[in-house]
């Protein structure tokens, strides 16, 4: 462990968060940070700040965004948010060593530009690719931010992803020598366990997420009414909250499903291990992502996974050992490898295997150590440009001293 003299304050930057789905992630890297720092100071806005205003271990600022109705206002209020977040670098750069980028952060130059012109070391934590979501849905400026991206990518002095995989997907082949692959976080096995054993749940199948694009929930949906052409007792559970609710709404009103699918709207953290233990497989159809972590609270709930080859998935999941793989993640195949799965045998033995995996590789302990070896790294960076300067001033001073004398 660092030792308590040297330990670093480390500042953590995101951008002002509009939801809450981005809180429980925040709250597993404060929990991995703070036996790791001195002072820890978290840059939030809009519902992140009011969920850690409270939190008396650590130092929390508010910053707010106003997305914007057009885009001429979208593109102010960006740059002004961005404006803001630096000022509150600059009045912080006497309290911190360096900064950790973490959700939606990646696109920040100015913040970042200030960073460095206040030579701060600053990690680059990439959650997900906000111009990959953006594209996903059609936005138009999603080709900037992919430019912006790219620009803090060469300024970050440490580029953290969760999976070799994405080193490709985020075009950081240039990158190489400074990115680190961490662990996604941690689970809490007390929480996420196994509560009901898989052959006494229902056919359930379930979606639990963000209802936008780049999810793939669309497809999930389209492959509804194939499974049932072909097995009508399955169920179906959404549980998630987005700009796409009303489209799959009346998706389902049209051809009659509202009996067979139950939206349950956006599900709190501390419930998701009730409604996992109620399905038998979950969905993860995405088309991009880092993790996602509720791969992984499925499988410790004992919850099988079929999902696409993206992100942390392709390395974690084994098909027809530990979970399930989409060849893509079309309606059709979806619903090809629902049927497959739900007549298997040994799929009590798969859901064994899948929490025995993520008890493996999910751990507070794995996640601690390899942060810290990453911040030692930079504490040596740190302190030794710090030991110099002081060198330098004692030298000054003696010359200083002498002189007077």
């Amino acid at each position: 462990m660092i030792e308590k003299k040297d330990q670093p304050n480390i500042g953590i930057l995101t951008f002002p968060i509009a939801s809450d789905a981005g809180i429980h992630p925040i709250s597993d890297l404060i929990d991995i940070f703070r036996p790791l720092s001195g002072h820890l100071h978290l840059i939030i806005g809009n519902t992140g700040y009011a969920l850690f205003k409270e939190n008396r271990e650590i130092h929390t600022y508010k910053i707010e965004h106003r997305k914007g109705t057009n885009p001429f206002t979208r593109v102010v209020n960006y740059i002004w948010t961005q404006l803001k977040i630096s000022l509150r670098l600059m009045k912080l750069r006497r309290n911190v060593d360096f900064y950790v980028f973490f959700i939606e952060s990646q696109h920040l130059l100015i913040p970042m530009l200030t960073a460095k012109l206040l030579r701060k070391n600053v990690v680059l934590v990439l959650v997900a690719s906000s111009s990959e979501i953006s594209k996903a849905q059609k936005d138009m400026f999603s080709k900037f931010l992919k430019f912006l991206e790219q620009i803090n990518h060469i300024f970050s002095d440490r580029i953290l992803i969760f999976s070799e995989r994405l080193i490709e997907a985020y075009g950081l082949e240039k990158h190489r020598t400074k990115v680190l692959i961490v662990p996604l976080g941690f689970l809490d096995f007390g929480k996420f366990k196994v509560r009901k054993r898989l052959r006494e749940r229902d056919d359930l199948v379930g979606y639990i997420g963000r209802l936008s694009e780049e999810k793939g929930i669309l497809n999930f949906v389209r492959a509804i009414p194939k499974v049932l052409e072909m097995k009508e007792d399955v169920k179906f559970l959404i549980g998630g909250d987005g700009h796409l609710r009303g489209k799959i709404e009346e998706y389902l009103k049209k051809r009659d499903l509202n009996d067979k699918v139950k939206i349950v709207g956006w599900i709190p953290h501390r419930s998701i291990p009730k409604y996992l233990n109620e399905l038998k497989l979950l969905v993860v159809p995405s088309y991009t992502e880092a993790g996602p972590l509720i791969t992984f609270e499925a499988m410790a709930c004992g919850t099988l996974v079929l999902g696409s080859q993206v992100g942390m998935m392709s390395e974690i999941l084994r098909d027809g050992k530990n979970g399930f793989v989409l060849e893509n993640n079309s309606p059709s195949s979806i619903a090809k490898n629902v049927l497959k799965i739900l007549i298997r045998e040994d799929l009590s033995k798969i859901s064994w295997n899948a929490r025995k995996t993520v008890e493996k590789n999910f751990t507070y302990d794995s996640s601690l150590k390899r942060y810290e070896s990453i911040f030692n790294d930079l504490l040596v960076t740190n302190t030794s440009g710090i030991r110099k300067k002081r060198v330098e001033l004692d030298k000054a001073l003696s010359r200083r001293k002498r002189a007077i004398l």
